[in-house]
């Protein structure tokens, strides 16, 4: 039977990698030819250019739209653009009256359309919910088992209202990965199959919904507290305060007096009929879905659960802001020219050529033949994150802006440390006397656990600044993020087994002065020829102390504290060793 070795466990990989770099090659040629995909990233508006709306917030009744409005009416945009799957588009107000809004390339009607929609929102009583994920294929209900009305509905939460169409969408409704927003907003007079989206703390939830009974425009106010407990006093427990002008304070009555009785039928806090409440819905999802556990007639409901401040005015600011019907209204359209141009990319990928310039002669300097392989690394690095960003610009219109060309050149220099440090802990298992064979196997033992940590941390960061940031920005975090990644699969995949094969041959193996694995250079005592063989020196007694003298120099300045450490032990145990024989002689 065949032996598997490192060696052919080295090759086996690279086969692997060379399929994986085969196949997204072929599906991005496969997109270009379709005329669905380019060779060429997609880039960003400050490399591209693209299309500049200017637009004037419009308030129902015609009132002037304050401050807070205009900050809200902008993130309601930037939520429903980076929904639509625009990249790097920004966004931002002018004058303190308008919103301006760019985008790269040319946007679609559908995604005018819903820049220019109103903040619709409301309230509707909930008929079914259930986990976000879709039902599997063969779990899905039987045509003949699906529900049908027997009556017309008689309220909103009559479950009437459920038709054999809107039951089959809510099975395979998944909200894990919603599809693109609809410029069209709901009839508020039908029902409504949605999601709440996932948080940090909760999975995403799917609803069937009734027809709108309270709307938005029915909200005066809100804010968000500390929840009171039953004497008075204050709990650490925060809560959401709505106030209902007096059309919604009788609907919310009429509302809640119906939703309470399921709530009631149910078992109170311990049951868990849907039927008990009440979704707000802000265009088309649900942000919040409270159970009704009283009858509110006074038209100030409070929303209580597992708020935290930030997540109580979060919410308190969408119902307050949500709920107005602003609408947006285009003032201006027009083409615009890339914000940075072409000099600046071109500064740009002459820098990003200088570093990797700089890299090759500092890795042939350093590391001779050696650093061939960190060379052949950042190329398959670089050929990875190329494909993966063409990729994604044609599966998630993913633009590349100067800041993610920022973030590729930062990399280079991040992707060519993980070879480093691996070349040098293979360094340190020679000068402790190994084969080359073994020397690449401890040292990349030794070594994965510090590229692992490193990439960690490079990773950490990314999604850090990725989510925390806004614009630009977020272009640097990605790239930062993808090339760390990109970085790992090549490590992994293609340097350690490279190194694997070239550890048995010759060139490498007995250690060639261009190899970067010189025994001399390395202060290797005794020198090594590789596979366990030694070279006997055959120059003079007095040359070879010479050279052993400077390579037992080189071994020691090289030597890391814990290993000078454990040599001293060793030296001052020989010197007892050798005062004690001398004693009993």
């Amino acid at each position: 039977m065949a032996r598997t070795g490192p060696n052919n466990s080295g090759l086996r990989v690279l086969v692997w990698l060379g399929v994986v770099l085969a196949v997204l090659t072929a599906v991005l040629a496969g997109g270009t030819l379709a005329g669905q995909a380019s060779w060429a990233p997609k880039l960003a508006l400050d490399l591209e250019g693209g299309t500049q709306m200017i637009l004037a917030p419009k308030v129902e009744g015609g009132s002037d739209i304050n401050e807070e409005q205009l900050n809200q009416a902008v993130a309601i945009i930037r939520q429903r653009v980076d929904g639509s799957g625009v990249a790097e588009a920004e966004i931002s107000t002018q004058s303190g009256r308008n919103v301006v809004v760019s985008l790269p390339g040319t946007p679609t009607k559908e995604t005018r359309d819903l820049i220019q929609a109103s903040a619709d929102m409301n309230f509707r009583p909930v008929l079914l919910n259930g986990d976000g994920a879709p039902v599997p294929t063969e779990s899905l209900t039987p045509e003949d088992q699906l529900p049908k009305p027997t009556a017309e509905p008689a309220n909103g939460s009559d479950i009437n209202w459920i038709t054999a169409d809107i039951y089959r969408q809510f099975e395979t409704m998944d909200c894990n990965n919603p599809a693109p927003e609809s410029p069209e907003a709901s009839d508020p007079a039908k029902p409504l199959v949605t999601c709440e989206p996932a948080t940090a703390t909760t999975p995403a939830i799917k609803y069937i919904l009734g027809p709108v009974e309270v709307k938005g425009s029915n909200i005066v106010t809100s804010s968000f507290q500390l929840q009171q407990g039953a004497h008075g006093a204050v709990t650490n427990d925060w809560a959401v305060n709505i106030q209902f002008d007096n059309e919604g304070t009788a609907k919310f009555k009429t509302v809640t007096e119906r939703l309470n009785q399921f709530y009631v039928a149910a078992g109170g806090e311990s049951g868990n009929d849907p039927k008990a409440q009440f979704a707000i819905v802000l265009d088309d999802h649900v942000i919040s879905a409270p159970r009704s556990l009283a009858v509110i007639t006074d038209g100030r409901p409070q929303i209580t659960g597992k708020f935290t401040e930030k997540t109580a005015k979060a919410l308190s600011d969408q119902l307050r802001f949500g709920a107005l019907p602003i609408s947006f209204e285009i003032q201006s359209d027009q083409q615009i020219s890339a914000t940075l141009g072409g000099e600046q990319l071109r500064m740009g990928l002459l820098a990003g050529i200088i570093g990797l310039l700089l890299v090759v002669v500092y890795s042939l300097f350093q590391y001779r033949a050696l650093g061939l392989v960190t060379i052949a690394s950042l190329v398959v690095a670089g050929s990875l994150t190329y494909l993966a960003i063409a990729l994604l610009g044609w599966t998630e219109n993913y633009r590349l802006s100067l800041a993610g060309v920022a973030g590729l050149i930062v990399a280079i220099g991040q992707t060519a440390d993980s070879f480093i440090v691996y070349f040098e802990r293979i360094r340190d298992e020679l000068r402790e006397g190994r084969g080359l064979v073994s020397a690449v196997e401890n040292g990349w033992k030794r070594a994965k656990r510090t590229v692992l940590a490193s990439k960690a941390v490079n990773l950490l960061a990314a999604l850090v600044l990725y989510f925390v940031a806004v614009g630009n920005v977020r272009g640097f975090a990605f790239t930062l993020g993808l090339t760390a990644i990109a970085d790992l699969i090549v490590v992994f995949m293609f340097t350690h087994p490279t190194l694997q094969v070239l550890a048995r041959t010759k060139f490498f193996g007995e250690g060639h002065r261009l190899s970067g694995l010189d025994p001399k250079r390395l202060g290797v005592l005794p020198l090594y020829r590789g596979a366990g063989r030694l070279r006997t020196p055959e120059a003079k007694p007095s040359v070879v102390r010479a050279k052993n003298t400077g390579a037992a120099a080189e071994a020691e300045r090289r030597m890391t504290i814990a290993e000078r450490r454990l040599a001293e032990k060793q030296e001052q145990l020989t010197s007892s060793s050798k005062s004690a024989a001398k004693e009993n002689k």
